[in-house]
């Protein structure tokens, strides 16, 4: 059951998106996916995965920088996650392999054809793991920050981040958001929202080895790096990106960081997808 006080301010951020969403309720075996969709019907397929506990509302401000009828956009509930997806009782996601068939099942109800995959953070690394096993489903895939694929969280940030995954309280939330962001102004709304994630049952994020990245062939790849993450260090992740994938176009965005970037980098992230 999504608590009421959840479900209000998500619709509020829904709201404040700069065109307007379908919501889309898409049947898979691990759960029922809530999608919202926007743009052509005819449109190329770009599908996003919010980081973890961020929620699909997250991308508003890159949905509203994208070039006009250039996609059709589909941003999605995590399932698991904080959101409006629904996990289907007695078969819950345990493993980098789940993660994989939900999303191949989401894809089979998104798209026709290959489509433009791109993952922040946490859906980053559900997005590598997806391409590193089914690159044929991909046009390009885009990497923005992504979490413990090119190299893993520093301790002092899972020490910071350790009290709100384990009793996570609104004070928590906004405090551990604040130390992460350098105090950078954040949305108002998705901030409550993020405070509102602390009603919801703690489930335990998947975890698992780095994707191994070496079978995407010709796949395209572009990786956007925030320059100022918390959650690990910048310049190993750009010189690991570029290590990884030769033929990637790696950016590290300055002063960028970890988990404010589909915010304050929402035109660049446009830029890149655009790309």
């Amino acid at each position: 059951m999504v608590p009421t006080s959840f479900r209000a301010a998500y619709d509020e951020a829904l709201a404040r998106w700069p065109v307007s969403a379908e919501a889309v309720e898409v049947p898979t075996p691990y759960g029922v996916t809530r999608v919202n969709s926007c743009g052509p019907l005819g449109a190329p397929p770009l599908v996003l995965l919010p980081g973890g506990g961020a929620g699909s509302v997250v991308w508003g401000g890159c949905v509203g920088a994208l070039p006009a009828r250039a996609w059709r956009v589909h941003a999605v509930d995590l399932v698991g996650e904080p959101g409006l997806s629904v996990p289907a009782p007695g078969r819950p996601v345990r493993s980098p392999g789940d993660l994989v068939g939900w999303l191949d099942a989401l894809l089979d109800a998104l798209a026709d054809g290959p489509v433009t995959l791109a993952g922040h953070s946490y859906g980053a690394w559900i997005a590598a793991h997806a391409a590193a096993v089914r690159p044929q489903r991909l046009e390009r895939l885009v990497l923005l920050d992504p979490a413990q694929v090119f190299a893993g969280l520093r301790p002092a940030y899972l020490l910071r981040a350790l009290p709100v995954l384990v009793r996570p309280t609104p004070a928590r939330i906004r405090s551990f958001l604040a130390w992460e962001t350098g105090g950078v102004p954040l949305d108002p709304i998705w901030l409550r929202l993020q405070e509102e994630t602390a009603a919801f049952p703690t489930v335990r994020p998947v975890t698992g080895p780095r994707p191994a990245l070496a079978g995407l062939g010709g796949l395209p790849v572009d990786v956007l790096v925030a320059g100022a993450a918390r959650c690990h260090d910048p310049r190993r992740v750009a010189r690991a990106a570029r290590e990884a994938l030769p033929g990637a176009r790696v950016e590290v965005l300055p002063g960028a960081s970890h988990h404010a970037l589909p915010f304050t980098a929402a035109a660049d992230i446009a830029r890149l997808l655009a790309g």
